[in-house]
This record gives structure tokens, C-alpha cells and sequence, in this order.
């Protein structure tokens, strides 16, 4: 390693005095200027190795040097500012490096901020540094950035809503109130679109019907009412965009139907009144008359008896609008087997019938109690007979049976809500 040489008049810790020569030097006050000497057993202030600088030549001497007479020409202009901080300044920037990055790092991942509070601490962040080089000066800035940031974020917060609506509005049309489907038909059934909705709510179809009730997957299921253009209305249980259940249904012109449903079908129990002034209560299959009921006409004609598949069939009583009256067995809605006719005169006919007629061996008692009893054909009586009737007594006794049986059979069938 080269070595410096020192002479031995010269001393680096105490520096020669000025020369006489400077004029400025007895007139003028010392400028406030800090030198750092280091000595050779000192650690360097900074970590870093320093870099070599070339030796000043000895005809150089710090009179002739030109920061010095810098600094002797304008004493009070280096005074003006505050030495720097060199002995602290470098750490206190590499924590406070630490602290902002960390500080940003966390505010960043952290979900519970919400953005404007993120924004803040962005915009905050520069000021640190200020506040790191010279705090002491700049700390009522650091409170006039504070101040105003937060104002800014506050008025960032209030006004961002009303204009991410109005660019949202420019840029993308708000959707139109579409109205949901609903399957409901008297007859044919409108092809409808059925959509993933829920609810209670009010649809109006393009054919004009209306409904109002509730959905289920964009099916009417629950309970509803819905209102044909022209043709009737429902109003009742829903399952799947079908009746099901109990509910009113009324035509136009005036029928009307009020009982149960099964898939969309009268089933189960049921009055029908037509608007002709026919009306059925009794037990529903499929949509038709099937079990027990009665069936009144406008007329004044009855019948309470069992039905198969919307006819009269089985065992009933008809009343007729003359006052004749007949109790016994039908088939396909006609008097067929063994029945009794009552006239409304008093005469009487006990015997076998075939497709609404008298057919087979019969009995015919006048109301003098006069008697013929032979074997009919086409309703007329072949074969004549005085005997009594006393061997077809059992027949009418089994009659007058299945009669009372059928009797209190009208208030049997009566419909009720469920």
C-alpha cells in the first residue's frame, strides 16, 4: 500500500493559519461550515468504500481552492440553508422504504379496506419523504397534504356512484321490463317459453289473458288466477302449469264448474251447472261423470244413479218432467235389465228392459189394480196372462230396495270444498 508523507511541520489535525494575503479573512466573520475529519483508526461514516480521488498538486493551497473562495466570497449564502442530515438521513430513508413498502403491501391484499381508504394511503405515501429529509420545516406541510387527501378522498367517495351511473347509463342501455310467461289455457294450450323464476306475480300473455297468482321454475303453481280474453276464468291450485287441487272454473257463457282437479282434469269431486240450466254433482274421472251422482235437467228431469265415463250407467232413479218415474238397471244411458216405470197416471210396469224398452217377461199393473203379465216384445205385450202378480213380488220388493238405497243418495254427493 502507498503511504502518504507527512512532514513533520504539518499537521492534519490542526491546519495552518491562513496567510496574511487573504484580505477577507481578518474582516469577515467564519462562515457556520461543518468539515468531517476522519481519523485512521475511525470507521468510515458510510459503508461504502470510497472511491480514490487524485492528491492536489502542493502548489495548490485552500486560499486558491474554488469552493473555498466560494465560500469566502458569500459567507452568508451557505449559512441561508440547514446543514443536511448525513449522519442519519440514510437509515431513516431505508426504514422508512420499509415501512411504506409494507404498509403498501398490506393495504393491498387487505379485502376489508374499501377503495377509497386504499386510495388515500396511496396518495399519502409521497409525503413521507418529506417529512423524512426535513421534518422539522415541512411538518405543517405534511399536515396540509394529510388535510387535504382526506378531503379529496371524501369527495372522490361521494362523487365516483353518480358517475360510474352516468357512464354505465352511456355506455350500456338499461334492459327493458320484460314480463314472465305463464302455461295456462282454457283449450289449447298457448307455446310459451318457460324461464327459471320464482314468485307471486302478474303476467299478461300477447293473446291477451292475464294471470295472476304464483310461480315455481316459470310454471303457475300454487295458487292463482287466471282470466281468458273472451272465453272464462280459473281461479284455484296450480301444479306444474295445470289445475290440481280444488278451484272455480267459469266460462263466457255461463257455466261453471266448481270442485277438484288432477292434471289439468276434473277428478274426484265435483258440481257442474251448464249454462242451459243442466247441472251434475257427484264424482269426477278424467274430466267425465264417472261414480255416483246426480243429474238434473232444465226441464225438470233427475237422475241419481252411478255414471260410467259421462253416461248413465248401473243402478239409478230417473225422475221425468211428466211425473213418470223409473228405478231400476242402465246400460250405455238407456233403461236395460230389471226396473220398475211408475206412470204418472198411477199405472205401473215391473219387468225386464232392453235399450229403453219393455223386453222380456213383465208385469203391467193398471191403477184399478188390474193386472197382464206375459212376455213383451218391443214394448208391446204378446202373450196375455189374469194371473195375479204375487210371483213377482220378490222382484219388486229387491226394487224397492235398491230404491231406498238410492234415496238418500242426493245428499250423499253434494260437493263441499275441501
Amino acid at each position: 500500500m502507498h503511504q502518504k508523507k507527512v512532514s513533520p511541520n504539518t499537521n492534519p489535525l490542526h491546519p495552518p493559519p491562513p496567510s496574511s494575503s487573504d484580505p477577507t479573512h481578518l474582516t469577515r466573520p467564519t462562515p457556520d461550515l461543518e468539515i468531517h475529519y476522519q481519523k485512521k483508526n475511525e470507521p468510515p461514516l458510510f459503508p461504502s468504500t470510497p472511491h480514490k480521488r487524485p492528491l492536489m498538486p502542493r502548489s495548490s493551497t485552500p486560499s486558491h481552492s474554488q469552493t473555498l473562495s466560494s465560500l469566502h466570497d458569500s459567507p452568508f449564502k451557505a449559512s441561508s440553508h440547514p446543514p443536511f442530515p448525513c449522519s442519519c438521513s440514510l437509515p431513516l430513508l431505508l426504514a422508512t422504504k420499509r415501512i411504506t413498502l409494507r404498509l403498501l403491501h398490506h393495504s393491498c391484499r387487505a379485502s376489508w379496506l374499501r377503495l377509497h381508504t386504499k386510495l388515500f394511503i396511496l396518495l399519502f405515501l409521497p409525503t413521507f419523504y418529506l417529512l423524512t429529509t426535513a421534518y422539522y420545516r415541512y411538518f405543517l406541510f405534511f399536515l396540509v397534504c394529510a388535510v387535504f387527501l382526506f378531503l379529496l378522498v371524501i369527495a372522490l367517495s361521494l362523487a365516483l356512484p353518480a358517475i360510474r351511473h352516468f357512464f354505465i347509463s352511456k355506455i350500456k342501455p338499461a334492459p327493458s321490463k320484460t314480463h314472465l310467461p305463464v302455461v295456462w289455457s282454457i283449450g289449447a294450450k298457448p307455446k310459451l317459453e318457460c324461464k327459471l323464476d320464482s314468485g307471486c306475480w302478474v303476467q299478461i300473455y300477447s293473446n291477451g289473458d292475464l294471470y295472476e297468482g304464483e310461480f315455481h321454475k316459470g310454471k303457475c303453481s300454487g295458487s292463482g288466477v287466471h282470466y281468458y280474453h273472451l272465453t272464462g276464468r280459473y281461479e284455484g291450485d296450480w301444479v306444474d302449469g295445470k289445475y290440481d287441487g280444488y278451484g272455480v272454473e267459469t266460462w263466457a257463457k255461463g257455466s261453471r264448474y266448481r270442485g277438484q282437479y288432477l292434471q289439468g282434469l276434473r277428478h274426484g269431486v265435483g258440481l257442474y251447472r251448464s249454462y242451459t240450466g243442466d247441472a251434475y254433482a257427484g264424482e269426477w274421472c278424467n274430466g267425465q261423470c264417472h261414480g255416483q251422482g246426480i243429474h238434473t235437467c232444465e226441464d225438470g228431469s233427475s237422475y241419481i244413479g252411478e255414471f260410467k265415463w259421462g253416461v248413465k250407467h248401473g243402478l239409478g232413479t230417473y225422475q221425468f218432467r211428466n211425473a213418470d218415474n223409473y228405478a231400476g238397471e242402465y246400460f250405455a244411458d238407456k233403461m236395460h235389465g230389471f226396473g220398475v216405470y211408475r206412470f204418472g197416471n198411477g199405472h205401473r210396469y215391473e219387468g225386464a228392459w232392453h235399450e229403453g224398452r219393455r223386453q222380456g217377461f213383465g208385469t203391467y199393473t193398471f191403477r184399478n189394480e188390474q193386472t197382464q203379465t206375459g212376455h213383451w216384445q218391443n214394448g208391446v205385450l204378446n202373450v196375455s196372462s189374469g194371473g195375479s202378480s204375487m210371483a213377482y213380488d220378490h222382484r219388486s220388493k229387491v226394487l224397492h230396495a235398491v230404491q231406498a238405497q238410492l234415496d238418500p243418495m242426493g245428499e250423499d254427493i253434494c260437493p263441499n270444498p275441501p
